[in-house]
């Protein structure tokens, strides 16, 4: 059996699938091929079903349950830090609603969980989508008010003189009284089978374990994927977004996850309630 695995073309995502990439996991009579894309792109080709795991937003998730399921292995999780809003001066307005109101602010994508979460911030603002990788620039040309950064640009933003406005991982951190925030998972489509599903989420369960335990020579090869950012910049990236989180999701992020759908839901900002359940 041959299935695609899609993940967006990151350091942290390449890094979970080092086991598989350098054949150190086997796939036990499944062929794994992997698709790269950024994460915005996946959102969207999961509504069509076009492969059959693949990485999302848990925003995206919501709109997702019935042809998807959760897997447990493969979270990224900001603990205590995430997408970052930087601007080209500092704000001086009073953190919290309306305190974004009249800026036009670059995003990543309307499905994308940094996306969800500045709403849940303060919805007042308006937006520009753009790709990802060009948000930053953007704001260094005055061409948006302010950028909300996510990935490498987390790391990077300070070079190129700009100034944080909030990273939301911390503001969403304070608020939970210390949970992580919810960013992006791995889904299997359901229509694959139970046996299929419990399958592949022990062989992405197996790659994480095999890159946490061979981490020199994961982010070797994670680094290319990086950006430009140099060997240090890699591993400390790769070590916010693949951990113990990313293995399991565990007590704290079974519960960030709950608050942040119940959050979402309950501020209208997704169409239903999401129950987390993950494939067993």
């Amino acid at each position: 059996m041959r299935i695609t695995v899609a993940h967006s073309p990151d350091s942290d995502d390449a890094f979970m699938f080092y086991g598989l990439a350098s054949g150190a996991v086997r796939g036990n009579g499944i062929d794994v091929d992997q698709v790269l894309s950024d994460i915005e792109s996946l959102n969207r080709a999961a509504f069509e079903g076009r492969y059959e795991v693949t990485a999302v937003s848990f925003h995206a998730y919501a709109h997702l349950i019935d042809r998807y399921a959760l897997l447990p292995h493969g979270a990224s999780m900001g603990d205590k830090y995430g997408p970052i809003l930087v601007a080209r001066t500092p704000l001086t307005r009073p953190p919290g609603a309306g305190s974004l109101k009249g800026l036009n602010i670059g995003v990543p994508g309307k499905l994308t969980s940094a996306f969800l979460t500045l709403q849940l911030y303060d919805p007042t603002f308006t937006y520009e989508v753009m790709p990802f990788d060009q948000i930053q620039q953007a704001v260094v040309d005055g061409r948006v008010d302010a950028g909300l950064l996510i990935h490498e640009g987390q790391l990077t933003y300070q070079a190129d003189g700009l100034s944080k406005v909030v990273d939301l991982g911390e503001w969403w951190f304070e608020r939970t009284g210390g949970l992580p925030l919810p960013l992006g998972g791995n889904v299997i489509r359901r229509d694959l089978g139970a046996d299929t599903m419990r399958t592949v989420s022990r062989l992405l369960h197996d790659s994480i374990a095999y890159a946490l335990s061979h981490r020199e020579a994961a982010v070797e090869y994670a680094q290319q994927f990086g950006r430009g950012l140099n060997r240090g910049d890699t591993d400390r990236f790769v070590g916010m977004y693949v951990n113990n989180l990313t293995l399991d999701y565990g007590v704290r992020g079974r519960a960030a996850l709950e608050r942040f759908f119940g959050e979402a839901f309950d501020k209208g900002l997704i169409p239903n309630k999401v129950a987390v359940e993950f494939v067993s």
